[in-house]
């Protein structure tokens, strides 16, 4: 059984050096995409607070297909190029959006979703895997400190992702 500790910490980057190591421990091992998916979401999404969805979406070569994720019923094609996610994976860059209603061409999976923050999944090959996605019911949830933090995660997922 895993245990999700609730400790106070006087930084979001001390929070996410921890969720990191959990994410590591978490992921040791195991080699099924899916499975370490299920457990990323579902660490982040109980650890982080005011989210109201975090999952992932894979590129099955065309588009992103949603996959593994916590929170309510969402979108379950993006075209690249289209919304955030889409933007995030066409441009492998990460998108850290303060305030969704702002974003021209925002895809509304949630409407309870004010901000987001996504990062593109690459493998070690080059190709794209697909895109990690996080929302929030606050605008102007998500910093450049959560940037960083996120970013340093998904490292941690694709190093078990290369590894498998």
């Amino acid at each position: 059984m895993f245990h999700i500790a609730s400790s106070s910490h006087a930084s979001k980057r001390e929070l996410y050096a921890e969720l990191a190591g959990l994410a590591q421990g978490l992921l040791a091992g195991e080699r099924d995409l899916i499975a370490n998916a299920a457990n990323f979401s579902a660490l982040l999404f109980h650890s982080l607070p005011d989210l109201n969805w975090a999952g992932f979406y894979f590129y099955d070569g065309t588009e992103l297909v949603v996959g593994p994720f916590q929170g309510k019923p969402a979108c379950i094609r993006i075209a690249l190029g289209r919304g955030v996610c889409g933007t995030a994976a066409q441009t492998r860059q990460t998108q850290l959006v303060i305030d969704v209603h702002a974003f021209d061409g925002h895809i509304a999976c949630d409407a309870a979703s004010n901000s987001e923050i996504v990062v593109p999944l690459v493998k070690a090959d080059g190709s794209l895997l697909g895109v990690w996605d996080v929302d929030s019911p606050l605008t102007g949830r998500f910093d450049d400190e959560d940037r960083a933090g996120m970013e340093a995660l998904c490292a941690v997922f694709m190093q078990a992702v290369d590894a498998a």
